[in-house]
């Protein structure tokens, strides 16, 4: 339970580090719609991401992978649409914003496996 609520934490967390970095990233409440958007992204991960990742595989494999970097920006833009307080202006951010996320996710991931 500990793992899972820091997991969270760190999502979040990482949200706001992307959205200081990548412009047309805005949480307009902060940490309270990080959270939020860390949750839904987390939902939105687990139920539409496999079935846009099967239904795509055939130009999935022809890009050699490289399109999953559409769906998780896509997947990203998807949760700025649905979350409150929380903004993605555009697919391009929402590119850019999905490859920052996924390294400072990656790095904080590692911390939060260290501690735990």
């Amino acid at each position: 339970m500990l793992y899972f609520l820091l997991t969270w934490v760190a999502t979040a967390i990482a949200l706001l580090i992307t959205a200081y970095i990548v412009p047309g990233f805005e949480f307009n409440n902060n940490f309270t719609s990080a959270l939020i958007a860390a949750a839904i992204l987390g939902l939105v991960n687990a139920i539409v991401r496999p079935i846009l990742i099967i239904l795509t595989l055939p130009v999935t494999l022809l890009t050699l992978g490289l399109f999953l970097l559409v769906i998780n920006a896509l997947m990203l833009w998807l949760v700025g649409f649905i979350t409150p307080g929380f903004v993605v202006t555009g697919f391009l951010p929402a590119l850019l914003g999905s490859i920052v996320l996924t390294l400072v996710a990656t790095v904080l991931g590692q911390l939060v496996r260290n501690v735990s």
